[in-house]
């Protein structure tokens, strides 16, 4: 029992429902399109009344204040393909934080928990933006979404001033080595001697780290001695380097701090970045090339820093492994989605902390015209790697990013190589489909139309016509499995070969495991035996022994053999 949730259940059942708050006696089955308009509802209400979250209980009569309790999409599997599907119609994707099923009085409920939806967005089910008028669910009124378009930004954090910080309190290096990159960024409308004249106070006003004359928490941040960071208390400006053998154990760590500035090159410095010489997509004579792309690695840390909620007071977390990178930070994610900042056009309308941001780009860390994220997708296209991994934890307002040093299926990364016109973003649907991640129907037609997967949806495979292209029809037939008709001669030998006594279920298992689809499970796998096994009976070529349980060819089984051989 999940006592958390089991509070929270106790907590809405002694209060009446509300806009936020939806009771539902859902027996058996309820109505998709009607769950997603409540979704669309609670998440606008919630947002409106400046709460995390809204609630939808199934297994409540709420007219007989009665719990019947429900039966609706029983097992993970039913629960994670709803998630799925309801996500192709919402805003941005966004869809239920979690779905919990709890026991309460012996009987199922199921808690739907709605995020409140992003700062500034309106959430739409299918196209329309609903919300709640008492107990009546209808579309959204102009008035309350343009409350929603129209929320001012969050107070920025790091322009906080600190009263009590000094130019004392940063590090000179740091000093010395942001004016260095502020002349490079303004050489064309700052001279290099103006800009050396300046005392710290005139350049730290300039780079928007000081203001009236003041420090800000940026300049803390990206120029702080490690001591000073007590002066920005509770917060944490922390970086944790962790590496990790290949079973994932740690064998080294090792913590960083500010200033930010000269921090990133110390713990990029750690990064084992192996020379690769046999290279992904390969050449006849290859050149060498390093295992992880420069401006990659050092962009996600840069994005780590600049976007890090430190109102949580988290470290920003960076795991090494043999063949993958892995940055964590804490807070929402501000684009929504990894879809929003890739077809986004221009610098965001607001980031989280603009004065971090800003010194940022005055010291030639990051910028501002949103190519980043789209440029760390493309290098590692063009390396023929997997796509990165945003990794958007909007429960506990955590965003993680993982960047890979290594292919993880050899057809796919052909696939790249001979067809250089595909987009960027039909690499990024073939990169899901590599690492058996869903897609939406929407993806998966457009894929099948261009013959570039196939396979029944969400299971889909590389298709055989770009096997044939890339010399991949090995990989393919051991993706796809043996033809029926194989399978069935293998089973008839094994009968043949097992004689009067016959054999069990768990030998023709043995048997057959690797001529099925690899995709499949070992539960897929048996119970397709098992409904062959009971077919080939019916058709006379096995039947089962007396002794039970085991199975033993026939006469029409061994005349079906002999014409196979």
């Amino acid at each position: 029992m999940n006592n958390k949730y089991l509070d929270i259940f106790i907590h809405l059942w002694n209060h009446a429902e509300n806009e936020i708050v939806e009771f539902k006696k859902a027996e058996h089955s309820f109505d998709i399109d009607e769950l997603g308009k409540y979704f669309s509802a609670l998440s606008n209400e919630a947002n409106l009344r400046e709460r995390e979250c809204g609630w939808i209980v199934f297994g409540v009569w709420d007219k007989q204040h009665k719990i019947v309790g429900t039966s609706f999409k029983e097992g993970e599997v039913a629960v994670n393909k709803l998630k799925q599907d309801m996500s192709q119609h919402t805003t941005d994707n966004l869809i239920f934080r979690d779905i919990v099923p709890i026991e309460v009085e012996g009987k199922r409920i199921l808690l739907f928990q709605v995020p409140a939806s992003p700062r500034n967005i309106v959430m739409h089910w299918k196209g329309i933006a609903y919300g709640r008028d008492g107990e009546s669910l209808k579309p959204l009124n102009q008035a309350k979404q343009d409350a929603i378009r129209q929320q001012p930004p969050l107070p920025d954090w790091s322009a906080g001033l600190v009263p009590n910080a000094t130019v004392e309190d940063l590090d000179e290096l740091a000093l010395a080595k942001a004016r260095i990159e502020f002349k490079k960024v303004h050489s064309s409308n700052i001279s290099a001697s103006e800009v050396d004249a300046w005392s710290d106070e005139d350049f730290l006003s300039h780079s928007m780290m000081m203001r009236d004359g003041q420090l800000t928490r940026a300049a803390i941040l990206l120029l702080g001695k490690p001591m000073s960071i007590q002066k920005i208390y509770p917060a944490v400006a922390q970086i944790t380097w962790t590496l990790e053998d290949k079973d994932r154990n740690v064998i080294d760590y090792e913590h960083f701090t500010i200033p930010f500035i000269l921090t990133v090159d110390k713990v990029l410095a750690k990064i084992r970045n192996m020379t690769m010489r046999e290279l992904p997509g390969g050449t006849l004579f290859p050149d060498t090339m390093k295992q992880y792309d420069e401006y990659t690695i050092r962009e996600v840390m840069h994005n780590a820093i600049a976007h890090q909620d430190y109102t949580l007071q988290q470290r920003i977390v960076f795991v090494e492994s043999p063949d993958q990178l892995y940055y964590g930070n804490g807070g929402s994610f501000i684009p929504g989605t990894v879809e929003n900042a890739l077809e986004h056009r221009g610098p965001q309308l607001h980031y989280r902390n603009e004065c971090l941001c800003r010194g940022m780009v005055n010291f030639n860390m990051i910028d501002t015209v949103g190519r980043g994220i789209r440029k760390i997708y493309t290098e590692q296209r063009n390396r023929f790697f997997p796509m990165p991994d945003y990794d958007i934890d909007n429960e506990h307002r955590t965003v993680g990013v993982t960047i890979y040093g290594k292919m993880i299926d050899e057809k796919y990364t052909e696939l790249l190589k001979h067809d250089t016109s595909l987009t960027l973003k039909e690499c990024i649907w073939l990169d899901a489909v590599q690492k058996h991640r869903p897609l939406t129907k929407e993806a998966t037609k457009y894929l099948q139309d261009r013959e570039l997967v196939e396979g029944k949806y969400p299971n889909l495979t590389i298709s055989l016509s770009v096997a044939k292209l890339t010399n991949q029809l090995g990989h393919y037939t051991k993706e796809h499995g043996l033809a029926k008709e194989a399978i069935i001669k293998l089973v008839l030998q094994l009968a043949h070969n097992a004689g009067k006594e016959g054999f069990k279920r768990q030998d023709a298992f043995e048997t057959l495991e690797t001529a099925l689809p690899i995709s499949n499970s070992k539960d897929k796998k048996l119970r397709f035996i098992s409904n062959l096994l009971v077919s080939l009976n019916k058709e006379g070529l096995i039947t089962m022994t007396k002794v039970g349980r085991r199975w033993a060819i026939t006469k029409l089984g061994e005349d079906k053999l002999r014409l196979q051989i």
